[in-house]
């Protein structure tokens, strides 16, 4: 196909379809990364796909985006660290009462246009928007690469849900049901239900039912609008393999492969920031600030009363009247409060720090969802997914294979025999068909070789716990991340049950009908086993187990005589005034599933916890969200 065509079909599908350009509002220059940044120079389609999605007022949203604040003023009510999954949702909701003046300190940017495209998530993830944080020291897991392991998190406004897979899960009950039996009150399913469903705004109600959904909420799920065919095939190979097919995973039925929703509307990425800061841009009452790093929460007399913060080149600070909330995730929050002088009194003294309250459990129970990824080819070419005529549908309609993250949205929950069979323990997730970087060409070919699929077995309960702590006093050096995945047999013995459940599939004569064939290189330090052994796969575990990204539970709730609590069950911080902790990080246990939706849920209910504390009626703090 020539070049001059190319761009005739493209101009002509969006001069035909009136694509909605942002022509009437105060355009401002979206922060990177783009399509091109991430792709490199591969051909003259992503450079055209990121110029026309920027311009697209479906797509970008660049007619809605917040506007920021240089400089926040002296003092504010309270103040939000962090503008993810959490921090989102608090300062929308703390900024309903219109007397309340509230902070958002974010330390990236506004999301880059190129994130809300759903099949770039991968590309997204691995690009200069993460914070780059590494693991370090592992002896039993990433012994392949230099025994560190990759922690995906995102820095920009939004947070997690700007580069993650977009799935909308949102545990077990049981799970929430054990963290009361931990010693939490008030966080039972029938508890944190209410919340959930506040979030909610289901597109698909009549098929999902309302006993269990629920509309109205900010943030909309659907599922994708576009599904490879192949998925299809992944669900009948696991009727055919006797593991069922679930409706919804968020239903009546816990267990089975399923097409899951996901947080995207009409085939656009919906992040927390998109979902909860956008419909609320006008608010007066509220300041957003980008680019402002926290460096630490400022105490006085045991009570929090503002923090420090960097930003064009200058330190600043900025008082709290009411309170500070951390929901800067889970290397984020516990960071900041070491440098705070919050946390374990040795590990503080011997960075110079002044303690300001001996919390051990600062850093502490750190953990995430360990897996093991599986590579197949089928028999079909390796083809690129997306094209000029791909590109043109998706910014005509927001449909086709830009629309989806490939056959990511196929995904089961599996009971191993460690567990009960309505509390899943194993979750299978799919990778493969992804509309991303690309040189254009209709029918042009990734490799000479077949299409490559990937099936994950991914352990939903892990018992291993790690750390975070300081590397140093100084805010701007990462701490330390120390995973210790895999030191608890009994998750390995759950990832081995994850890749049986795998094999098993594959073996099914639905996927046999695509030549699906196991494609991996044998490991080096693992060629004393036999490929495809319990004993080689145990070997293979250690080499090549990544975490997720869901890390969980390194501020955890817990009760008062829980030595290792960093925050109470409305999630206070221990033996300090006016600050709490909000993000995945307050978890005591992971949930049964991925963690954003949990996250936005948490945000929702510590901004109940906060208004029941300031005396407003129950008619104030559930009302409806003012437009201004």
């Amino acid at each position: 196909m020539h070049i001059n065509f190319q761009l005739i079909l493209l101009l002509s599908v969006t001069m035909t379809h009136h694509l909605t350009l942002a022509q009437t509002c105060n355009e401002r220059q979206l922060p990177g990364p783009t399509l091109v940044d991430m792709c490199g120079e591969s051909g003259m389609l992503m450079s055209f796909l990121d110029s026309f999605v920027r311009k697209n007022e479906k797509i970008s949203g660049i007619c809605e985006r917040v506007t920021p604040i240089e400089t926040p003023d002296p003092e504010y009510d309270y103040i939000v660290v962090g503008g993810g999954a959490a921090g989102s949702v608090v300062a929308a909701r703390l900024s309903e009462i219109s007397h309340w003046k509230v902070l958002l300190l974010e330390a990236g940017d506004d999301e880059p246009a190129s994130a809300q495209i759903p099949s770039f998530t991968t590309d997204i993830e691995g690009s200069s928007l993460e914070w780059g944080y590494l693991t370090t020291n592992e002896s039993h897991a990433c012994l392949s690469t230099n025994a560190s392991c990759k922690y995906a998190a995102a820095k920009a406004l939004g947070g997690c849900t700007v580069h993650n897979g977009m799935i909308y899960l949102r545990g077990n009950p049981t799970d929430y049901n054990n963290w009361v039996a931990m010693g939490n009150e008030g966080w039972t399913w029938d508890e944190v239900k209410p919340f959930f469903l506040k979030v909610e705004d289901n597109g698909e109600i009549d098929r999902v039912g309302r006993f269990w959904h629920a509309t109205g909420g900010p943030l909309f799920v659907e599922r994708s609008r576009y599904q490879p065919p192949f998925t299809d095939s992944i669900l009948r190979a696991a009727e055919e393999a006797g593991f069922g097919v679930s409706e919804d995973l968020n239903g009546d039925e816990t267990t089975g492969f399923a097409i899951v929703q996901t947080t995207s509307k009409n085939g656009v990425r919906r992040s927390s920031a998109t979902s909860y800061l956008r419909p609320i841009r006008n608010r007066e009452n509220l300041h957003i600030s980008l680019n402002t790093t926290v460096t630490r929460v400022i105490i006085e007399d045991g009570k929090a009363v503002g923090v420090e913060y960097f930003k064009n080149d200058e330190f600043k600070t900025v008082r709290a009247l009411r309170e500070v909330i951390l929901s800067a995730g889970n290397v984020k929050s516990p960071h900041i409060l070491l440098l705070s002088g919050i946390g374990p009194k040795e590990h503080l003294e011997s960075m110079g720090i002044t303690v300001v309250k001996d919390l051990p459990g600062v850093g502490s129970n750190y953990h995430d969802h360990p897996y093991f990824m599986l590579s197949f080819t089928i028999n079909e070419n390796d083809v690129y997914d997306n094209d000029w005529a791909v590109a043109a549908e998706y910014l005509a309609f927001q449909t086709g294979p830009l629309s989806s993250y490939g056959i990511a949205g196929a995904i089961a929950h599996i009971a191993s025999t460690a567990t009960t069979p309505d509390y899943p323990d194993i979750q299978i997730f799919s990778a493969g068909y992804q509309a991303d970087c690309a040189p254009g060409e209709i029918g042009a070919l990734r490799s000479t070789g077949r299409r490559t699929v990937t099936l994950s077995a991914l352990y939903l309960h892990p018992k291993s716990r790690g750390r975070i702590s300081l590397a140093s006093n100084d805010p701007f050096e990462s701490p330390l991340i120390w995973g210790n995945f895999l030191s608890e047999p009994s998750d390995v013995v759950g990832i081995l049950e994850g890749i049986n459940i795998v094999l098993k599939l594959t073996n099914s004569n639905t996927l046999r009908s695509h030549n699906m064939t196991l494609s991996m290189s044998i490991l080096e330090a693992c060629r004393g086993y036999t490929f495809a052994t319990t004993e080689y796969w145990k070997c293979a575990l250690h080499q090549a187990v990544k975490p997720v990204g869901h890390g969980t539970g390194s501020c955890k709730m817990g009760p008062k005589h829980d030595a290792m609590a960093v925050v109470d069950h409305k999630l206070r911080v221990r033996g300090i005034k006016g600050l709490r902790v909000a993000d995945t990080s307050i978890m005591p246990q992971i949930i049964t599933g991925n963690t954003a939706s949990p996250t936005m849920m948490i945000g929702e209910r510590v901004s109940e916890f906060i208004k029941e504390s300031s005396g407003l009626s129950s008619e104030s703090r559930m009302g409806v969200v003012p437009t201004k």
